[in-house]
């Protein structure tokens, strides 16, 4: 079964990610206000962001890697196609 990672965006601007076994049902959780303690303080506005991933490692490796990345990586992330503002060097992600 297959394992996702996640980011939402809080109506404050910032993001939480996260990884779930199923995405909807957590997504419903966050919405709710029965998700995580940062969704329950920042609600969430909406997903923007999503990666399946094979298993859990994979998922727990790609959320750390995720959480590390600066508010504007974040955003190129979510919009590959927007320039960076600071000039940085931008990654594209592949669809698959």
């Amino acid at each position: 079964m297959p394992y996702y990672v996640y980011v939402i965006e809080c109506v404050d601007g910032t993001f939480y990610t996260g990884y779930t076994k199923d995405l909807d049902a957590r997504l419903r959780l966050h919405m709710n206000g029965k998700g995580a303690r940062y969704t329950r303080m920042h609600k969430p506005l909406k997903l923007v962001y999503a990666e399946e991933l094979d298993s859990r490692l994979d998922a727990v490796r790609k959320e750390r890697k995720l959480k590390k990345l600066r508010h504007h990586q974040k955003l190129e992330l979510i919009n590959p196609r927007t320039q960076s503002r600071r000039g940085h060097k931008r990654t594209h992600r592949n669809a698959a």
